[in-house]
Parts: structure tokens; C-alpha cells; sequence
């Protein structure tokens, strides 16, 4: 490979990256600290990198500038899981600097990590070493001190790869809970893969086809349907007036399908949400211009035009616009849960709205951010209710320039309905979420799940399929039943102010059975008032809160 990467090259690193960890996921997943059913890791990573492609591939120009924007814009977009929001700075801080750039060369790209990983360190409140970032860190500064002395990209590459697999067997040593797990970190595994993408791009390799997204795994464009753009377009200033559609029939006997294609063109250079498709018999158009007329003009050269359709969206904005303004309000509420049953407490306790995700299903930033969208009050409090969703509640700030988002760093389903109670719609928005921070406090809470491997840690050896009992930090409580271990739980959790204790059951738990285990807990925590509810939510028996 040369001493420089174009653009093209660029587009074929990134998917390539994606691709390679894509094919690992599953192992990259599978190195979790916590022999609990959440480890996701490659998942959210794989996700997030995706929807880099995915906006790639809307990207026509191979410019390194548009190019860059479009791997930072989607990156930011699909950031999942602290390991995802970390891999969607790192892009944004190597795509600032390469944005730059013509070509690429070995010392550019060198800046390039290294901004990545200033920007990337910043991202995160309090960084820790023995994470993915001390991997991005110790490439980025070998890279810096030692790209003079390359001439060529795929021997740099090769020898940056390698540096990160030592960064990579030293973070057991840097951070003690792998260690003690047996275990390299995930996200910086995640980084790796990556980065062996981009050298299969330096080496001239193809990486396999077969590296599809899981398609259990939903995407914003499952979550949102064709508006997973509406972050961008809620209600602000329209470029394209005229949303205009009809079809070309009876094509002329000159018409060729070159002449089709010629039309698209034509069409994108007066306007954007361009459909053009079709054969000889039947051609569809939607455009969204400033100029219905040319678009039709272009049309007919080339046959009749049918059922046209020319729809002002300026007034249709107009009038959406008052409508909401009307109606807003300027405090709202949005959560982060997963099981039918929590969503309804959620929304009894008068919630907004609420949005899928937790431990295994992390939402994106721009599944946050769209959900905060939808949300018509000026100020919306987000409850993410899990310590890896925070990061990106945090980072769809910056996907939402309408509303002001404060995120309420809730780390547990309790937590947030803690936070939510603490509501109150007489006082401001600074006092609520004063008053919301203040309200987790007062509430300790646990889970009970099972365990998906063997190992040590927390003092525990455990087997695979093991019940576990667990707080926001560690394994509390081991048992062969349910019961027994949840039992033991509230034995480690419970203080002697606690006054209530909650049960909210899962949807592997029947009624019957969380009723007589509420029983027996009330039984051995006389002090206290028991009570128990249908949570619905998958992965944990139970979820504790004691207050």
C-alpha cells in the first residue's frame, strides 16, 4: 500500500473495521467481568459502528471531509453502552483531524489517534485504566513517536496492532476486577478488531462477506421507521419547500434506463430525499425541492407523468409548529427500562415517556435522543436506569438542540422511581433535578439473575447457572434457589433505617410464587413493610428495593 490513504480507501477501512467486529462480537461479548447475562460489549460496539456505515453509505462524495462527517455523525448517532459512546468519540476526535486532509498520510493518521483519544478520555467523567481507552491511549502514543520512521501503511498499522494487544494484556493488571475474573477487557478486544479491519484494507485483503448485522438486534431504522433522521429535521428550518411525487408512464421509445439514472442526477442537484426508481414501463420519483416545476420539466422529457402530488412542507411546519408550542410544557420525563410491568409503573407515576432498554439492549444515543424528542416540554429529565446507559443519555445532549436535557444518573429501576416521585411541577427545573439526585439517596437496591459462566470474583466461586444476587458494583449473594438467594441479598443490603422493602418480579417468576416469597421475606424483616409487584423484566427473578 502506499505512503498515503484516499478517501476511498478511507470508506473501505471503515467497513472493513465493522465487518471484523462484526464476526467477533460474540467472543468480544463474551468477555465480561461479571458472569452475568449483560455482557454486550461487542454488541454495542458493533452497533454503533454500523450506523457509521450505514451513514457512509449515504455519503456520495469520497472527499475526506464529507467523509468524516458522515463517520462521526452516525457514529454519534449509534452510540451504545459506555463501550460504544467511547468508540464514537474516538471517531470523532481522529475524523476532526483527518477531515483535514486531501490523503492521509501515516503521520496525519498518527494526529489522528491521538486527537481520538484526547476527545475520547474527555467523554468520560472519571477515565480508568485497564479499559478500552488505555488501549486507544498506548497505540495512539506509539504511533505518534514512531510514524517518522514509516514508509508504509501496512507495516505501521501492523506494528500499531500490535502495541494494542500488549495494551490489551496489561489491563488485567491495570484494572484488578479482570484479574480477578480472568479476563482481558472487552472494549479494548472491540478497538482491535477495528483496527485489524482497517489493516486488512492496508494489506489488500478482503474481509468476509458474511459479517451481517444479527438481525435480532434492532436498528434505529427499526425503532423509527424511515425518520431515523427526525433528530435533525424536528420542527427546524426546511431547506427543500416542496415535497413533490408522481410517476413517468408511457415512457418514450428513446428513453433508456441510462436516462433514468441521468434523471436521479438531475434531481439531486435541485433537491434532496430523492426516490428514482423503475424500469422502461414505470418510473417512481419523490423529491423534496425548491423547484417542482424543473423536477417535473426533467420528467417529462422522458415520458407522461401521473398522479402528481406537490405538498408545501413550509406551511405543513407552520402549522405543526403552533401546535406544539401551543402545547408545550416545560417539564417532562423520560425513561429507560425494560419489562412491560416497570413501563406501567413508570407511566403511572406520570412519565412521559418511556423507551426499551437495559442490561443486553443498551439504547443509543439517538434512540435517546429521539425519544427525548417526542417528549413536548422544554426541559426533559432522563432516568437511565442502568450505570452503562448513562454515557450515552449524556451523549445525546448533543444530538437534541431544542429541548435541554438533563440526565438524573440513575443506576437502577428503584433509582428511577425514586427520581420520578421526587417530580414536582410547582418548582424549576434546576430544584426538580436537585431534589430528583438528592431522592436515590434514599433507596438501596439489587438483582437476582443467574450466573452464565464459571468463575471467581467478589469472594464467589461460582458455577455456570448459579443464582446470584447483586448490586450496582458486586456479586452480594450466592444460592441454588431463587428464594434462598434473594433472602440473602436483603440480608447484605438491608440497613437499619429501612423501612419498606419492594419486590418487583420478573416475567420468569410467577404471581404465586413472588407472593409466597414476599411472605417469607416479611417473615424474616418483621421491622419492615413488604410488598411486591410485576415487573415483567427479563434476565433478573427479581428486582429489590429497600428503602
Amino acid at each position: 500500500m502506499p505512503k498515503t490513504v484516499s478517501g476511498t480507501e478511507f470508506r473501505k477501512m471503515i467497513i472493513s473495521g465493522a465487518k471484523v467486529l462484526e464476526i467477533n462480537r460474540t467472543k468480544v461479548d463474551s468477555l465480561n467481568v461479571f458472569p452475568v447475562p449483560d455482557g454486550d460489549t461487542g454488541t454495542n460496539m458493533s452497533l454503533t459502528i454500523q450506523s457509521a456505515v450505514k451513514e457512509l453509505g449515504m455519503c456520495s462524495s469520497n472527499r475526506l471531509s464529507e467523509l468524516c462527517d458522515a463517520v462521526s455523525k452516525g457514529a454519534l448517532k449509534g452510540a451504545r453502552g459506555n463501550s460504544g459512546v467511547i468508540l464514537s468519540q474516538l471517531f470523532r476526535g481522529m475524523c476532526s483531524e483527518i477531515k483535514n486532509y486531501e490523503e492521509i498520510t501515516i503521520k496525519a493518521f498518527a494526529r489522528a489517534m491521538e486527537n481520538g483519544t484526547k476527545v475520547a478520555y474527555s467523554a468520560v467523567s472519571k477515565p480508568k485504566e485497564g479499559t478500552m481507552l488505555t488501549v486507544a491511549r498506548m497505540m495512539s502514543e506509539f504511533a505518534k513517536s514512531a510514524a517518522p520512521k514509516y514508509r508504509d501503511f501496512k507495516v505501521f498499522l501492523t506494528d500499531v496492532i500490535a502495541k494494542g494487544e500488549e495494551a490489551l494484556a496489561k489491563t488485567p493488571e491495570l484494572l484488578p476486577v479482570l484479574k480477578k475474573a480472568g479476563v482481558v477487557d472487552s472494549g479494548g478486544m472491540g478497538l482491535l478488531c477495528v483496527y485489524r479491519g482497517f489493516l486488512s484494507v492496508a494489506s489488500g485483503e478482503e474481509v468476509a462477506e458474511d459479517a451481517v448485522l444479527d438481525a435480532s438486534a434492532k436498528t434505529d431504522e427499526d425503532v423509527f421507521g424511515d425518520n431515523s433522521d427526525i433528530i435533525n429535521l424536528d420542527l427546524g428550518e426546511i431547506e427543500f419547500a416542496y415535497c413533490t411525487e408522481f410517476f413517468v408512464i408511457n415512457l418514450k421509445k428513446q428513453t433508456t434506463l441510462a436516462d433514468i439514472d441521468k434523471l436521479k442526477e438531475k434531481l439531486m442537484a435541485i433537491g434532496d430525499s430523492v426516490i428514482c426508481i423503475g424500469d422502461l414501463e414505470l418510473v417512481k420519483v419523490h423529491v423534496h425541492t425548491n423547484n417542482p416545476g424543473q423536477a417535473l420539466q426533467y420528467a417529462v422529457e422522458l415520458g407522461e407523468l401521473d398522479r402528481v402530488k406537490i405538498e408545501n412542507m413550509l406551511e405543513q411546519n407552520r402549522a405543526l409548529r403552533a401546535k406544539r408550542e401551543a402545547e408545550k410544557k416545560e417539564m417532562g420525563m423520560l425513561a429507560v427500562c425494560a419489562g412491560d410491568g416497570i413501563a406501567a409503573i413508570f407511566k403511572d407515576l406520570l412519565v412521559d415517556g418511556v423507551i426499551e432498554g437495559g442490561q443486553t439492549m443498551n439504547p443509543s444515543a439517538n434512540d435517546i435522543a429521539a425519544a427525548v424528542q417526542k417528549i413536548n416540554a422544554e426541559h426533559v429529565f432522563v432516568f437511565p436506569n442502568n450505570k452503562n446507559i448513562i454515557l450515552a443519555a449524556e451523549q445525546a445532549k448533543a444530538l437534541v438542540t431544542n429541548r435541554t436535557i438533563h440526565v438524573i444518573p440513575t443506576k437502577n429501576i428503584p433509582q428511577g422511581f425514586a427520581a420520578a416521585l421526587a417530580f414536582n411541577a410547582e418548582v424549576s427545573a434546576e430544584e426538580n433535578k436537585t431534589d430528583m439526585i438528592h431522592s436515590m439517596d434514599n433507596v438501596k437496591a439489587g438483582q437476582v439473575t443467574y450466573a452464565v459462566r464459571s468463575t471467581s470474583v467478589n469472594g464467589f466461586n461460582l458455577k455456570e447457572g448459579d443464582i446470584i444476587g447483586l448490586d450496582d458494583k458486586k456479586i452480594l449473594a450466592k444460592g441454588e434457589t431463587v428464594d434462598e438467594t434473594l433472602l440473602a441479598l436483603i440480608g447484605r443490603l438491608k440497613e437499619s433505617m429501612h423501612e419498606i422493602i419492594t419486590l418487583y418480579y420478573g416475567k420468569d417468576v410467577s404471581e404465586e410464587d413472588a407472593e409466597a416469597l414476599a411472605a417469607k421475606v416479611a417473615e424474616q424483616f418483621p421491622d419492615c413493610d413488604v410488598d411486591f409487584h410485576y415487573g415483567g423484566q427479563p434476565i433478573y427473578y427479581y428486582i429489590v428495593s429497600l428503602e
